[in-house]
């Protein structure tokens, strides 16, 4: 498994599809890191729609999407299910922010997080506006997460 992009460090750009809930309708589209600068960009890599401990997360950032807004943060969501599978997870739950299909977990493997049985390790990677990682967190077993509060403390000390 490659280590991904350290503190500090420039994070190579990609291109995903993915889709976003607007006004009651998905909206499909590809999604590029290197369009989002000048802002923060959180990413939110997480196994996959509709798991127990993937639904509280994305639910969790959902709810707190006013917080990372006042900051100027984009957060993405990005998992190895297709976009069908995240029109389902977002329609089901309400999920306010993108989600991003990496079915074949390239960007995870750029990453770091890519795991073999899993698909991937829960991890969020905080990006600064000039493109570099300010700072990122990778589970080893995945039962938990970052909550909204803790991305936000630290949007805030570079947004």
């Amino acid at each position: 498994m490659a280590a991904g992009p350290e503190v500090g460090s420039v994070v190579g750009d990609f291109t995903l599809p993915g889709g976003e809930l607007v006004d009651g309708a998905f909206e499909r589209r590809d999604y590029t890191l290197s369009e989002r600068r000048g802002g923060p960009v959180v990413l939110a890599f997480y196994p996959g729609d509709n798991t127990a401990v993937c639904t509280k997360q994305l639910c969790s950032y959902s709810s707190g999407f006013e917080e990372f807004a006042e900051l100027g943060a984009t957060v993405w969501g990005i998992s190895p299910q297709d976009v069908d599978s995240h029109e389902g997870f977002a329609r089901r739950h309400g999920l306010r922010m993108p989600l991003l299909a990496d079915t074949g977990r390239e960007v995870a493997r750029a990453f770091g997080v890519s795991a073999p049985g899993i698909g991937l390790r829960r991890s969020v990677f905080l990006i600064a506006p000039d493109g570099t990682l300010h700072w990122k967190h990778v589970a080893l077993l995945g039962a938990t997460f970052q909550s909204a509060s803790t991305l936000a403390r630290e949007l805030a000390a570079f947004a």
